[in-house]
């Protein structure tokens, strides 16, 4: 008799469009249905576990990158030569694997103080910086300190872009050893329904002077579908990447004391403070201001009028550059013609 009742709440769930893999499934009757967890930082389904973040390459040998569809937040950061490298954050899901790893550079340490205490995976960094990272309120977890077990190198690829990170495995180390991560936590922004207004977008370029991406709205996937360099993102399972929301934050980029073995200078990308920007979800861009006040302070977006801009629950990435980005939008409607 139970069993015909739950072939019924299959077919209901059928009929409305729901995946057996819901939490529908799990309905007995007289039992109370599972309360869903979402993830604080991506509002995506999922727990709130302890933050991993992994320095990723972004040239192109590095593609296709491995573990970023698993990623709550990416951080999209402009480094030496005007290329760019990845800040991945993990914690609703802990993937198998993540890479190719690079290194850090300064504008982590702002960036990512106001998260808290999390995990930082990275291959190296200059020798000047090292202590920086060790003074942070970050678990220093350079490849340096770790065992090749963690950090494996992948045969398919070359060297610089072949170190990957065997996440899980790593994660399972530091719950054995009682490591003190924080888990996740509201980054400043909230998630709901798309504000009032905003401006349709087909699509969205963003540049720094040796990359760009661009970004394609999906209403089937829901999804901005990102592009590399003109070139469909695609994951290392051959899904285009594509976030929910789509961050376009303009900081100031100067640069900094420190620099690369070849003298390349390394910028800094200022993410105390405030700026503008836009934030880009269900097919529209709203334009906005982001404000933190202090390194440990969440970032907060709003409206002119004061307003916050609730993100669409789902993965986020966030470009910070200082190049305005170029919109493409919907022509205007035809007007009708006049009749006789």
């Amino acid at each position: 008799m139970r069993f015909s009742k739950y072939l019924i709440v299959l077919a209901l769930a059928s009929t409305l469009g729901l995946s057996s893999c819901s939490s529908v499934k799990r309905i007995i009757p007289g039992s109370t249905p599972a309360v869903v967890e979402h993830n604080l930082m991506s509002g995506r389904v999922g727990g709130n576990g302890p933050i991993l973040v992994t320095k990723i390459d972004d040239t192109g040998p590095a593609h296709p990158q491995i573990g970023l569809d698993s990623a709550d937040i990416v951080y999209i950061e402009e480094v030496e030569g005007g290329l760019t490298r990845l800040a991945a954050l993990f914690s609703s899901v802990i993937p198998d694997r993540v890479g190719p790893v690079r290194s850090a550079r300064i504008s982590d340490i702002d960036l990512l103080a106001q998260f808290g205490r999390v995990a930082f995976t990275y291959s190296g960094a200059q020798s000047k910086m090292l202590p920086v990272i060790s003074a942070a309120n970050l678990l220093d977890l350079g490849a340096q300190h770790e065992s090749p077990e963690i950090y494996t190198r992948d045969s398919a690829r070359t060297a610089p872009v072949n170190m990957i990170l065997q996440a899980k495995l790593l994660m399972s180390k530091l719950a054995s050893q009682n490591a003190s991560i924080d888990s996740s936590k509201s980054p400043g922004w909230t998630f709901g329904n798309a504000p009032a207004g905003g401006s349709p977008v087909i699509s969205v370029k963003m540049k720094w002077p040796a990359n760009s991406y661009s970004a394609v709205w999906s209403a089937t996937d829901s999804r901005w579908l990102l592009n590399h360099s003109d070139l469909p993102d695609l994951a290392d399972d051959g899904k285009q990447l594509g976030p929910t929301t789509l961050v376009i934050q303009m900081v100031s980029i100067t640069p900094s004391i420190y620099h690369d073995k070849v003298g390349g200078v390394t910028p800094f990308s200022a993410t105390v403070g405030s700026g503008s920007g836009y934030i880009l979800r269900d097919g529209k861009s709203f334009a906005g201001t982001w404000s933190r006040p202090s390194s440990d302070s969440p970032t907060k977006w709003t409206l002119a009028d004061g307003t916050p801009i609730a993100f669409a629950p789902g993965q986020i990435w966030v470009a910070l550059t200082d190049t305005p980005p170029v919109f493409t939008r919907p022509a205007p409607s035809a007007s009708p013609s006049p009749t006789k």
